[in-house]
């Protein structure tokens, strides 16, 4: 099933100006876990009380935390150091989930029970228009050896070959050409949005494990709105959670902090369940991730759709700015709208 898209593009017109550094502010972090306790050691039988005690054991080894986030500009920022050595580690998706559920239960239908396919990725906080880079990053982290491909390596790439101009991406396509020469992957470009028969091929597709790159315009908290392509922004999605009747058996397993929700069984073959049909609204959602949050967030699959749908713009603001920017010939609209990346393993088949 391949979208059908135009293989080559025309050059990319430049606009104009030099970068000025974003600073992210990175929250405090929970204070690490107490000692275990010890109150329980055996004490010593009373026929052997002129024994003397044992001596004491050794204190337990410090208490292990998961990575901070990466964040780019800390040398700049006496205030981003101090947050970040308060960092905590970064969420798993399936906490993340487990906490929006909980958070905002009036989002997700009560009648039906919930599939939650996700696969972890780190964090990255950008710096400058960077997003669609940084989301290029996370992706590859699924898709690479575990050492990654750094950041910087991608700046230098896209910018060698014209796609960019200080981090910014407008094109889709340049961005599937990236991510070929750079993560060494197959990618698939995806055409005429997000519905119709582009709905299962996402859907199977993050079920199956594999990252997607999305276009969105950005809302004030991340979330996708409708700005003609003004907020134009980049997102990765690592999973998807269902909204089904019920769920299939076997190879599922219910959450046991929150009935309804399921994930699938490591290493146990499960039936795959059955996709809710398209205008079924509020049962399929995107476990999206961006570059000015270390946090998951879970959209609606209609709302990234049309958000997706309708960037057709370049920002006023942005072409008054004095910044040069990469855009492709017939802007925004030939770049990014209606457009997705699906990447995958090199070895991987359809």
């Amino acid at each position: 099933m391949t979208s059908p898209c135009s293989s080559s593009l025309e050059p990319s017109i430049p606009f104009r100006k030099s970068p000025e550094p974003q600073v992210p502010i990175v929250p405090t972090p929970p204070l690490p876990p107490s000692p275990l306790n010890l109150a329980f050691l055996p004490q010593p039988c009373s026929l052997q009380s002129h024994i003397p005690p044992p001596p004491p054991l050794p204190p337990p080894p410090p208490a292990t935390r998961g990575a901070p986030p990466h964040v780019f500009g800390l040398e700049k920022s006496q205030l981003l150091k101090e947050a970040l050595e308060k960092a905590g580690p970064v969420p798993t998706g399936r906490e993340d989930v487990k906490r929006l559920l909980r958070l905002h239960k009036d989002r997700f239908r009560s009648d039906l029970q919930w599939i939650l396919f996700c696969r972890d990725l780190p964090s990255l906080i950008q710096e400058g228009p960077q997003c669609g880079l940084v989301a290029l990053w996370m992706a590859g982290t699924l898709l690479s050896p575990p050492s990654g491909i750094p950041l910087e390596r991608l700046v230098q790439v896209a910018k060698e070959r014209g796609y960019t101009a200080q981090g910014e991406m407008f094109s889709v396509a340049d961005m599937g050409r990236l991510a070929q020469e750079t993560l060494s992957c197959q990618t698939e470009l995806l055409c005429g949005g997000l519905g119709g028969s582009n709905r299962d091929l996402v859907l199977w597709h993050l079920i199956t494990g594999y990252p997607l790159l999305i276009p969105y315009d950005e809302d004030f908290n991340h979330e996708p709105c409708q700005k003609k392509g003004y907020k134009a922004h980049w997102a990765v999605c690592a999973g998807v959670l269902l909204g089904v009747q019920s769920v299939p058996s076997p190879g599922y397993t219910e959450d046991p902090e929150l009935p309804g929700l399921f994930h699938p069984e490591p290493g146990v073959p499960c039936r795959p369940p059955s996709m809710p049909e398209e205008g079924f609204p509020g049962a399929v959602f995107l476990l999206s991730k961006q570059g000015k949050s270390w946090h998951y967030q879970l959209w609606d699959y209609d709302q990234v759709r049309d958000s997706n749908l309708q960037l057709t713009d370049f920002s006023p603001s942005r072409a008054t700015d004095g910044l040069v920017y990469v855009v492709p010939t017939g802007g925004v609209r030939a770049g990014l709208c209606g457009q997705a990346l699906l990447l995958r393993p090199r070895e991987s088949s359809n």
